[in-house]
């Protein structure tokens, strides 16, 4: 008798850069014959319906959202409290570990591995307890990761170096960061308290983990797979995105913002009607709401450049017209700008003719969808992996033009201006060099011969080897 495909134990990290890309490496695991359960909580269910509905094999583990007395009853999700949240999320996640352990004991067909996010760096312990391998799923990318080992394996030199300069003397390049631009997930690190020991101890721990996968692709990110293949001492670091160009397709109209239909689906029918590449799109993502001050100096520089754009805003608060566009600018911009208000289909507005270039906060889905869509982004780093994404684009691989940087920072709104109009031009060097990136994304997940097709082949055929636990 043919025995029983390899069962996996899916745990993805409930925010969404993390999630859709987890979900879209699900549907390559489903695909490739894989039995999968994914484990969720009651809140974040709704989001599995994609997933379900392509695959009705794929099974679920709702479990009960731990409470922790610094998130309030009923979030389950960072989106509902922002990123400030995810230190206390992580940890309220790790009281998962009991249940989930009698889960397996009591399964008459436990899983042979889990593969957990790597914020749940703590599932790692529990895959040991349970004697099996643990892969951690990196929805960010390899130069991040590398950064943060790094630091968190360093971190009295690290805190001792110069704020103007900590040097990473062992990865490729030698980079060196200002302090205040180190990843947050490091640098808020606080000794001996308890959640953020759970987070130090998880990060180290996905290094300790029998595999690692990154929703990257070694013509982008391949000296830092190498660099952490070395580092681990074992050959399974794999590469297997951009997960978005083989994800999904209910997910293809996903934006930053969330997912679904909405205000901004109508935009689609403007850029119908602008000239190839003349549209600059704005959007910083589903987290930062901007100050009055810098929306109003973001306002000034994109009417100055004189460049058509696509702005995507978030909802305003009370706070100080936090979020507020100044009085009358839609007025002045009527007809070469767009404001879109909460949701916007980014993948189909960065795959536009129409498009040219992506202001951004350079988080790391933003930064798959625009290599993917060829499209020259204008960087604006603001927190948590974005300065480190932002170095990436700008200096490893030559497909990004900074504008400024920092969550406070109000730029000059004439030199903006000027930033803007030039990374429109068509001559800009790096608009040639991302298209060749884009055809090394696309390369990259051919069937059978792309280098993430081929990790995440060689991948199932390693789970495949896999024994059962004997719990």
């Amino acid at each position: 008798m043919e025995s029983p495909p390899p069962h996996m134990l899916l745990f993805p990290y409930p925010a969404q850069g993390h999630m859709l890309p987890h979900l879209d490496l699900a549907h390559q695991l489903s695909l490739r014959g894989l039995a999968l359960t994914v484990l969720v909580t009651p809140e974040n269910l709704p989001l599995l319906n994609p997933l379900l509905s392509a695959h009705p094999s794929v099974r679920t583990l709702v479990l009960p959202f731990p409470p922790h007395p610094k998130l309030p009853s009923g979030v389950e999700h960072v989106r509902d409290i922002g990123l400030s949240g995810n230190v206390a999320m992580i940890s309220a996640l790790s009281a998962l570990r009991l249940p989930l352990a009698q889960w397996f004991a009591s399964h008459p067909n436990p899983p042979v591995a889990i593969l957990s996010d790597f914020f749940l760096g703590w599932t790692l312990d529990l895959a040991n307890q349970l004697g099996v391998p643990r892969i951690a799923f990196f929805s960010s990318g390899a130069f991040l990761t590398s950064v943060i080992d790094f630091c968190f394996r360093n971190i009295e030199s690290v805190r001792r170096a110069s704020a103007d300069a900590v040097e990473l003397p062992d990865l490729p390049g030698a980079p060196s960061f200002r302090e205040e631009h180190l990843p947050s997930s490091f640098r808020l690190y606080r000794e001996s308290d308890p959640d953020w020991e759970i987070v130090k101890s998880g990060m180290l721990g996905n290094m300790a983990s029998w595999g690692c996968v990154f929703n990257t692709f070694d013509h982008l990110e391949g000296q830092y797979l190498e660099y952490l293949r070395r580092r681990i001492g074992h050959r399974r670091v794999v590469g297997v995105g951009p997960l978005n160009l083989i994800g999904l397709d209910d997910l293809s109209g996903r934006g930053d913002l969330g997912v679904g239909g909405g205000a901004g689906s109508d935009v689609l029918g403007w850029l119908d009607g602008c000239p190839d590449g003349s549209v600059l799109y704005v959007c910083f993502g589903s987290q930062k709401l901007m100050t009055k001050e810098q929306m109003e100096a973001l306002a000034s520089g994109l009417e100055t450049s004189g460049a058509r754009f696509v702005w995507v805003v978030k909802t305003p608060t009370a706070e100080e017209g936090h979020g507020e566009l100044p009085d009358v600018f839609e007025a002045r911009v009527a007809g070469r700008g767009r404001i879109v208000r909460g949701w916007a289909p980014q993948l189909l507005i960065l795959g536009h003719r129409a498009v040219g270039g992506f202001l951004s906060h350079c988080g790391w889905n933003s930064v798959q969808e625009t290599v993917v869509a060829g499209k020259v982004v204008l960087a604006w780093p603001m927190e948590a992996d974005q300065f480190v994404n932002a170095r990436l684009l700008v200096e490893d691989v030559g497909v990004a033009v900074r504008a400024c940087e920092g969550a406070d920072m109000v730029p000059d709104p004439d030199e903006l201006g000027r930033a803007i109009a030039g990374t429109m031009r068509e001559d800009l060097p790096e608009r040639a060099r991302v298209q060749e990136l884009r055809r090394k994304a696309f390369e990259a997940v051919e069937p059978g011969g792309g280098s993430s097709w081929r990790g995440l082949d060689e991948l199932v055929k390693e789970l495949g080897q896999l024994q059962k636990p004997s719990l």
